[in-house]
């Protein structure tokens, strides 16, 4: 066991592709945690599939490297808004932070976000300045706005007094001055976490106490919680009381928390983290960042105490709720169980309640429905990464389009998610940016140019604006925009927003789609399908160019006659369809409209597929809304 006075806890926090990852791939290097002839993929934090195809992180990981008889445990977080909620709590498990920030872009929305949860808790991040060797990099300028930004969150005078480094983290070089130290090694930054990030402040001969920040889970071992040993020492076997605290109101805090239940449990595995790999072990001590299992169940903020405590619990981890949800539905469709596995309501609970046990942030509601349930999450991306994953493990389902979260005020008004957006596009694309903006309730609050030839737009935004927006925004930009957004709490329903100008196109029959009908249906109509594609009826197969939905018949054949047609020798000639991915679609539909997944195909379809019982629907919701 290391000695805590030699331990270094910290995690690295930043806006999306700001570097978070590919900095921790140098420092693996630096720490020599492999071997000189090993080969050693790139972004070794990014162990899922989906990340490496993204980009992105989606959990937060844990790792171990040893400098110079310091360990230190440093957690890679997650730059997307949408899984901001990984960062909440881990948080809770660390002395400081190393901010990380684009010396092109500088401070952005998540930026600030995770950088005010951190001075909350009262941490003194140490400030990177990343790629100061890209091209428009302004080191000087990103740090005087990360000061300024470090102001206005209300940091204290030693929080204000942060340490810098810069450098690239790709490159795998960090420096304290730019113009004069050598551009090679990280080795400040290894020097300048020990002198500025305080070891755990942690007694080991104080009786045991930790609380759980982290969940994974195992199908042999069960339910797995993860935390730093706030004091003492637990050895494997003994016994300990788990404590369940929440929340009286979890939008107003200042209610208090209650104390539900307690339980005597056994330590029966224990972990810690070295390297990229976990290690069991026979003793956990303070100071360290364990991992545990034992009860039945864990959950966020539990604490774990020795026995006999005579105040075990601990204050509630803060988890901030969800602000989108949609209808995850079992796949009723014609083609259903074709490319994939179609599962029974009963399998589709089942699959997302495994999920809820580590994503603490989704939530799953049985409202009574026959054929799916609720799942709310933190944003659209949230959810699509729950869906693709789902998808991959060959499960088919159909999903509706997402739906922002509101809540009523003590005086009865509707209040619903805003969002704080930020928007560097070129000068030229600034007009249509602003209009289109404004037509989904967006108030511009700032713009500045940033003397690269790209405007700085921020706009104050309900979530429902952004629903469908960012297709349209890589279009209007051709895609030179870069857009970033972030929750910032509730306000009042700005109205209706009408964000789709243009109608479905909507197959009345079941079949391969032809070239004939195509070549014809394209004149007037955006088509997402390709010929000898199949089709069924009620499926949507492009976008009308009106308003109104169009239903037509993608499948018609040329008549077989024994007449020689004057068109005959004319060759076919169709325009490329529009291929949409999850993301794309689920921006698309409309209200009455399906996203149908497979592990082979991502297809819309009309909730109900048959035309006439539309139109019996239509009539009679018109018939209601007369008499209302």
């Amino acid at each position: 066991m290391t000695d805590a006075s030699r331990i270094r806890n910290l995690a690295i926090i930043a806006h999306i592709d700001h570097g978070k990852t590919t900095l921790i791939d140098s420092i693996f290097h630096a720490a020599r945690l492999f071997r000189d002839n090993e080969q050693v993929a790139n972004r070794l934090m990014d162990n899922n599939d989906l990340e490496r195809e993204r980009g992105i992180t989606i959990r937060a990981k844990h790792c171990t490297v040893s400098w110079n008889d310091y360990l230190f445990n440093i957690i890679d977080t997650p730059g997307h808004a949408d899984f901001s909620g990984e960062v909440e709590r881990v948080l809770s498990m660390v002395d400081s932070v190393l901010l990380l920030v684009d010396a092109n872009e500088g401070p952005m929305p998540q930026t600030r976000y995770v950088l005010m949860r951190a001075l909350r808790l009262g941490l003194r991040p140490i400030v990177i300045i990343n790629k100061v060797d890209r091209p428009n990099a302004q080191p000087n300028t990103t740090l005087n706005k990360t000061f300024d930004l470090f102001i206005e969150l209300g940091a204290n005078e030693a929080q204000a007094h942060f340490p810098v480094l810069y450098g690239s983290g790709l490159d795998g070089w960090l420096v304290r001055d730019l113009a004069n130290d050598p551009h090679e090694g990280i080795e400040a930054l290894f020097e300048t976490i020990v002198e500025h990030v305080p070891p755990p402040a942690v007694d080991a001969s104080e009786p045991f106490r930790m609380q759980i920040s982290t969940l994974a889970w195992s199908d042999y071992i069960g339910q797995i919680g993860c935390g730093r040993v706030l004091h003492g020492r637990l050895s494997l076997g003994e016994n300990f009381t788990r404590t369940v605290t929440r929340w009286r109101d979890a939008a107003n805090q200042d209610a208090g928390w209650d104390v539900l239940s307690t339980s005597n449990e056994a330590a029966i595995h224990m972990w810690v983290t070295r390297g990229l790999e976990r290690a069991e072990v026979d003793e956990i001590s303070a100071g360290d960042i364990v991992w545990i299992a034992g009860p039945k169940e864990i959950g966020i903020g539990d604490t774990f105490s020795a026995i006999g405590l005579e105040s075990p619990a601990l204050k509630p981890l803060e988890i901030e709720e969800p602000t989108v949800s949609m209808f995850f539905l079992v796949n009723n469709g014609p083609f259903s169980g074709n490319e994939g596995r179609a599962i029974m309501l009963r399998q589709l609970k089942d699959r997302l309640q495994r999920e809820v046990r580590t994503n603490v942030a989704l939530r799953v509601e049985d409202i009574g429905r026959p054929d799916g349930v609720k799942v709310s999450g933190r944003g659209e991306l949230h959810l699509a990464i729950l869906i693709e994953e789902m998808r991959r493990e060959g499960i088919e389902m159909c999903v509706s389009r997402p739906e922002v979260i509101t809540h009523v005020a003590a005086d009865g008004t509707v209040l619903e998610p805003i969002e704080q957006l930020i928007i560097d596009v070129p000068e030229m694309y600034q007009g249509v940016i602003m209009e289109k903006l404004a037509r989904r309730k967006g108030e511009m609050v700032h713009m500045e140019n940033t003397g690269t030839g790209l405007v700085r737009l921020e706009f104050s935004i309900p979530t429902r604006g952004l629903i469908g927006y960012r297709t349209d925004f890589l279009t209007d930009t051709r895609g030179l925009g870069i857009m970033a957004a972030r929750f910032t709490g509730y306000g009042p329903w700005k109205g209706e927003i009408v964000s789709r100008f243009r109608g479905s196109l909507i197959s009345m029959e079941t079949g391969p789609v032809t070239s004939y009908q195509m070549e014809k249906l394209q004149e007037r109509t955006t088509l997402f399908v390709e010929p000898m594609q199949v089709v069924y009826q009620g499926q949507i197969v492009g976008e009308n160019n009106r308003p109104d939905d169009l239903t037509c018949n993608p499948t018609k054949c040329k008549a077989l006659t024994n007449h020689r047609a004057s068109s005959r020798d004319q060759a076919t000639v169709l325009d490329a369809s529009r291929k949409m991915t999850l993301e794309q679609a689920l921006e698309w539909i409309a209200e009455d409209e399906l996203v149908e997944v497979t592990p082979k195909s991502i297809r819309m379809r009309k909730a109900i597929l048959d035309a006439d019982q539309r139109k019996r629907l239509d009539k009679r919701r018109q018939l209601s809304a007369q008499g209302a």
